[in-house]
Formats: structure tokens, sequence, C-alpha cells
């Protein structure tokens, strides 16, 4: 039968294309409708301004459809499919053969079967989409499926403080004998960590928000995130770290506290210093290591003040640990944990004390900071203090 090109088509000021209109308007119900009201040549042209996937899909659809409606769905096209299926009311049914959308929403349905590599192919597709692929909720379904998987290929949870001796389920022993079997159990809880990082940061926010939703292992969430920012710092540029900071930041504040360590938390911070994230972050930051003041180090604490201010270390930023820590603390503040950070706090003291620079309202805020209760010997307080006093002495001389 020949075929005929009586309809011009233009796709987003992409390209234009000379289709046969019979054969297009018998799968399409949007290009039927306004045929069949039409009456004259000049009718015979269509502009798409906003086709979802542009010339590329529509090139895609229009195969569907010269084809008699066989087309090969699978993870890589299933989402441009879907949305060009609804854009052009494609819910006809020619020849017996089922409708483009009927198809591509059966493959959706089906979508907790795909293999992992088929998951990863169609979400990478739905990143490319994100806006087309979370109106027509492939990309929920994507990542349900891809937290499933993670749930069900099982676990190793490490020895968190958050895991009772009795609790159930896949777990590893803190005092097992094999160092190796450590590794591999590491590695098993990890194994997806690579495959997940091409995400883009939107799209890991998502993927977090599912996994505490799912009650995922958190410290298995909270080191993915820790890797995420760190393959991401590769390539990225500044806006793009900043970005991924923030992601990795509010993500962590999410999670349980008890899942990430002071340590990790400091080595944010010090990539944190050099970028320009948002004051949001910054303060959930600053939080969550206030919350474990208790743990952090001298190291930790001696932090260069900003560009521009003449004191060695920034005292504020510590000032703001320990509200935090005084804040966030709450029913967990017991006196052991009082006292050492009470402890920390006179090292740093009488570090920062011989700074010329350093003001007697910093350096006093810094001494009152905790109740008179966290301390049960005073000397290496007094001792900071006699040495502030007297580098104020030297000044005036």
């Amino acid at each position: 039968m020949a075929v005929c090109c009586d309809l011009e088509a233009d796709i987003n000021g992409e390209e234009t294309f000379l289709l046969d209109k019979k054969i297009i308007c018998s799968f399409s119900g949007r290009l039927s409708k306004l045929f069949g009201k039409s009456t004259g040549a000049n009718r015979n042209k269509v502009i798409f301004n906003d086709f979802p996937g542009g010339a590329e899909n529509f090139e895609l659809i229009s195969r569907f459809c010269y084809n008699k409606g066989e087309i090969d769905i699978n993870p890589s096209n299933i989402s441009l499919l879907y949305s060009a299926a609804e854009f052009m009311e494609m819910s006809k049914s020619v020849s017996g053969n089922c409708n483009l959308l009927e198809k591509t929403k059966k493959c959706i349905e089906e979508l907790g079967y795909w293999t992992w590599p088929d998951l990863l192919v169609a979400l990478k597709h739905c990143q490319e989409m994100q806006q087309v692929a979370t109106s027509s909720g492939i990309l929920e379904k994507c990542l349900d499926s891809i937290v499933g998987r993670l749930a069900i290929t099982g676990e190793v949870s490490p020895c968190a403080s958050t895991s009772s001796p009795d609790s159930s389920g896949l777990r590893l022993s803190c005092d097992t004998r094999s160092t190796e079997s450590l590794k591999n159990s590491f590695s098993r809880a990890n194994w997806w960590f690579e495959d997940l990082s091409v995400l883009s940061p939107n799209l890991v926010e998502m993927l977090v928000k599912s996994m505490v939703s799912r009650k995922y292992n958190q410290v298995i969430i909270s080191r993915f995130l820790l890797y995420y920012q760190k393959s991401k710092f590769f390539t990225a540029s500044s806006d793009e770290k900043r970005q991924v900071l923030e992601i990795v930041i509010d993500g962590l504040y999410t999670l349980d506290p008890s899942c990430i360590s002071c340590k990790s938390l400091f080595g944010v911070l010090r990539v944190v210093l050099n970028l320009n994230i948002s004051k949001s972050s910054r303060n959930k930051l600053e939080c969550m290591i206030g919350s474990q003041m208790d743990q952090a180090t001298l190291d930790n604490l001696l932090i260069p003040s900003p560009y521009g201010t003449s004191c060695l270390y920034d005292v504020n930023l510590v000032l703001r640990f320990l509200k935090a820590f005084l804040r966030e603390g709450g029913w967990r503040l017991s006196p052991t944990r009082m006292k050492k950070v009470a402890s920390l706090m006179d090292l740093y003291i009488a570090e920062v004390a011989p700074d010329p620079f350093l003001r007697f309202s910093k350096f006093l805020a810094l001494v009152v900071a905790l109740p008179d209760s966290a301390r049960d010997c005073w000397d290496e307080l007094y001792h900071a203090i006699h040495v502030y006093l007297e580098g104020c002495q030297k000044k005036k001389n």
C-alpha cells in the first residue's frame, strides 16, 4: 500500500516530519480529534512546542504507528514512550493490537520484576527527563523498586550503637574472629554504592527519603551519602559541589545521630569551609557536630578563622557547637558527656588563650559556656585564664 505524506509536524522547532495523516491519526486520539474538525488543507500542519522528548521521541512513536502498533519497549525508552503516548492520547487499538498507552502502563506495572541493570538504565533515563518521569509516576516506581531490591538482597549491619545484641536478621557480630569476613560483610552491604553514585543530587535526595521511609539501615545510608559526596567531587564544578554537599548534609540530618561518626562530620565540615553552602545546610551540619561534641578531639576544634579575620582560630564556630550540644543533647546530656566536653573545652581554651587577637568577650564566652557542674576540677581552666591575662598584660606594655 502506498504511503502518502499529507501531514507536516513541527516538533519543538527541532525538526519537521512529513507523515501519512491517516496512519498517524489511527493511533493518536489528539490528532484524530484535531483533524476530524478541520475542513481545509491548511490544517494539514501541526506545531508542537512542548512535545516530551523532542524530535527523537516523536520519531520513535512515528515508527510505532508505521509498524502497525509494534515496538520494543525497554528500560531506555519506556519513560519517553509513556510520556509521548499520554501527550498524543495514543489509547486507540488498531487491528487488535494493544494501544501504546496501555502497553507502556503494563510495562511500568511490571517494573518490580526487572533486573537490577534494567532498573539502573530506566533510572538513568528518568534522570534525563525528570519532570516527565516524575509526573508519569515512573521515577517514583523505579526508585521504590531500587530500594525494595536493596532491602530483599540483604544488608549486613556494622557494629552500630543502634543495634541491640539480640536483634534479629542478618547482623555482623563485633567480636568476629575473621577480619576477612568483616571486609566481605561490609562489601556486601556497600555493593550498590558505585551504581547509584551516578545519580543527580535531586534523585539522591528522593532515594534517601525512600530508604528512610522503608526503614533501611541508616548506618549504610550515611556511608552512601559520604561515598556519594567524595565520588562526585572528582569532576564537579564549584556550584555542583555546593549542591551535592547540601543534599548530603540534608540527608544526614534526617538520620539518627548515632548513625554517623563525629569524625565523618568534621570531614564534611572541612570541605564546607571552602564552599559557600546555604545557611540552612550549614546550621544543620553544626547542629549534628554539636550534638556529638563529647566525641570530638582538640584537633577537630582547631579550625582556622575565616579569611579576613585576625584571630587564629574560629572561636565563634566552636561556641555554636557548644550551643548546639547543650540544646540538641537533651536528655542524653549525662554527667559523663558533660565532663568530657568540659575537659575538651579546657584544652581548647588553653590552646587559643595565647592568641593576641582573641577579644575578651569571646574568651569569656568560652569560659562560661558550660555550667559549673560540668567540671570537677578547675585547674586547667584557671591556667588558661592566667595565660590569657598574661597576654593581655603584654599587649598593654
